[in-house]
């Protein structure tokens, strides 16, 4: 008899739904893609040539899909908008979600998904910070846990693209929730990972400029932004988030602790090929996010798809993507009115700082 496999269908067919697809397609053993929606006609194409000869149905209207026998959980990689819709609308069909971040550029509808979400213990339902399942990052998790840097007290992390000139970005800020939420939600993330889940803000402030799309602003969004959240307890992550970078996608992180320090990907690059020219010696960097995470994204969906089978554990909390949002959304709205904006001990958002 072979074994079990998890019969999933993906939602949303555009940049990233596709690469969901093909992951649980092609590098998910213990997976089966037996579904796709979306409203797009071209996405629709794509897939009549890319996943329908391979007996993957496909359907324009999600809740459609939803209603296919057999089918027992969906990866959700449609536009940001709809990610807690349709992430609610799974968990009451009873199939186990995999949501790609953020749940939503809202605080209030993110925390719906979690609510929905204790009404249905038996399912998994999981945001997905792919860098949570990156090589470099465990590596460095794991040291820092077993105390080789000592307590870790500061945090500084970037999430930096290669310059768009095609005004991709200025389209998408209309619904992206802003520079802070879409890009630096994974630095928040690993903040939150390396500093402890349960650690609590105390205040967020942030600055942007538009160096190269000034566009960005009738959207109350920037190029280009830094951003400070100071946690209870002694603790600081500083956050620095680009559109602009000329060499590629500069993704990096450090912890400083107490006894040492540990980065990742300090220096990026592609593998481990150096040039060696007439103007000097150069090495390649990757030049998308994906380029730089296209592993970690295929670890996600193995590990999803194992704890759907087996019942077994998350790798993260749901209710951190909520927190990940609240810090994000906050930095955004510093971002545009150049105020801190502070919090007590309990998380709740006050005037001043609690002297």
């Amino acid at each position: 008899m072979a074994p079990a496999k998890l019969r999933i269908g993906c939602a949303g067919l555009g940049r990233m739904g596709k690469r969901h697809a093909l992951h649980f397609l092609n590098r998910t053993p213990r997976a089966e893609l037996v579904a796709a929606s979306s409203p797009d006609d071209a996405e629709l194409q794509w897939a009549k040539q890319h996943l329908e000869p391979f007996g993957v149905r496909l359907y324009k209207d999600y809740e459609e899909m939803l209603k296919q026998e057999g089918l027992q959980a969906v990866v959700i990689a449609s536009v940001t908008t709809v990610h807690a819709e349709q992430a609610i609308k799974a968990m009451e069909a009873n199939k186990h979600v995999l949501c790609e971040k953020p749940l939503s550029t809202s605080v209030e509808i993110s925390q719906s998904v979690v609510d929905a979400a204790k009404k249905k213990p038996h399912l998994k339902v999981m945001c997905g910070f792919s860098r949570r399942f990156d090589e470099s990052y465990r590596d460095a998790w794991n040291k820092m846990d077993s105390g080789l840097v000592g307590r870790p007290s500061i945090f500084r992390s970037q999430t930096c693209d290669k310059l768009d000139p095609s005004g991709f970005f200025v389209a998408y800020a209309e619904f992206s929730g802003g520079i802070f939420v879409d890009c630096s939600i994974h630095d928040i993330d690993l903040a939150l990972w390396f500093f402890g889940q349960d650690s609590m803000v105390k205040s967020v402030v942030s600055s942007g400029i538009t160096a190269v799309q000034p566009d960005l602003r009738k959207h109350n969004d920037r190029d280009n932004a830094v951003g400070i959240v100071e946690f209870y307890g002694g603790r600081i992550a500083y956050l620095y988030a680009s559109r602009m970078m000329a060499a590629g996608q500069e993704d990096s992180t450090e912890i400083i602790g107490t006894e040492g320090k540990l980065t990742v990907n300090m220096q990026p690059r592609t593998n481990l090929v150096n040039v060696y020219e007439a103007s000097g010696i150069r090495r390649e960097i990757p030049g998308t996010y994906y380029g730089r995470f296209e592993q970690a994204f295929v670890t996600e969906a193995n590990e999803f798809t194992a704890a759907c089978l087996d019942d077994g554990k998350l790798p993260m909390k749901l209710t951190g993507a909520v927190q990940a949002v609240k810090i994000g959304c906050a930095l955004q709205e510093s971002l545009v009115t150049g105020a801190k904006i502070w919090f007590d001990e309990t998380g709740r958002r006050v005037e001043k700082a609690q002297l």
